[in-house]
């Protein structure tokens, strides 16, 4: 069997309608994401991009839009301890979980309420 899947392009993370500053704010200011331009015909849709590394993150805007509590992206980073502070600051809370052999990690919520994780390998 050949094998299909090469990588993954972008996530998308779902939030509710006219919400695009509070994801600038949070993906591009707090967390540094780059905004990137979405393509001409999907404008319309709004939501807004973001890149993260050499993968995507789409903020899509959901009419009927509910957060997702247990399915989540999980983000790696290279200062998760400071990244933890900047998050308390900006009045994030965090929870930390069973740990995962390897790395360190834990939850936050963005503004919207979806589950997100951040981890770093040792």
């Amino acid at each position: 069997m050949s094998k299909f899947l090469t990588g993954i392009d972008h996530i998308q993370i779902a939030a509710p309608p006219e919400s695009e500053d509070k994801a600038r704010k949070f993906y591009g200011e707090l967390l540094g994401m780059e905004e990137i331009p979405k393509p001409e015909n999907l404008k319309g849709r709004g939501g807004c991009w973001f890149l993260c590394g050499s993968q995507e993150v789409h903020i899509g805007i959901q009419q009927d839009f509910m957060p997702a509590k247990k399915a989540h992206p999980g983000f790696t980073v290279n200062a998760l301890e400071q990244l933890k502070l900047r998050l308390e600051v900006a009045n994030y809370p965090f929870s930390e979980e069973l740990p995962i052999e390897g790395r360190s990690r834990f939850f936050t919520h963005d503004p919207f309420g979806n589950r997100i994780e951040f981890l770093e390998f040792e």
